[in-house]
């Protein structure tokens, strides 16, 4: 790709990681109904991510969270989000950036995305598949909209 070109796998990247902080938003600042849930893959070697060590040795390349319904101050910021979840009726604190992110899915919704690893790097071809509970998801991909 030229210096000067567009690059519309980054722009998509980011649009569609958009969405996810939207759904955050609207989940810290309305709670969660009885039947939304979300499935948040992030990468824990991503830089920004913060979380005790305990569970990034379980967790050293990939976790997945579910926020249901026993997740505490959830909060948004320009770049992360942070909650406290509990593993093991153990209390956690993680902060995510939004560039972590690879995978997130609302199953009562249907509605799933996935993203290469990290955003800002050469994307890759193949994509993330996942079961989720109560059904399939349609999952987006944004490998279909890229150049061949």
């Amino acid at each position: 790709m030229a210096e000067n070109e567009i690059n519309y796998d980054i722009l998509m990247e980011k649009a569609l990681k958009h969405v996810v902080i939207e759904a955050l938003k609207y989940a810290s600042e309305n709670g969660l109904s009885e039947t939304n849930h979300f499935y948040i893959t992030f990468n824990t070697t991503h830089p920004g991510v913060r979380m005790d060590t305990a569970l990034l040795n379980q967790y050293p390349e990939n976790m997945t969270i579910v926020l249901q319904h026993q997740f505490a101050n959830l909060m948004i910021s320009e770049n992360y989000f942070e909650v406290d979840l509990s593993f093991n009726n153990i209390p956690h604190s993680l902060r995510i950036p939004f560039e972590a992110i690879t995978y997130f899915a609302d199953p009562y919704a249907r509605f799933a995305l996935s993203f290469s690893e990290p955003i800002n790097a050469t994307p890759k071809s193949e994509p993330i598949e996942q079961k989720v509970s109560g059904g399939s998801a349609d999952i987006i991909s944004i490998d279909a909209f890229r150049k061949k």
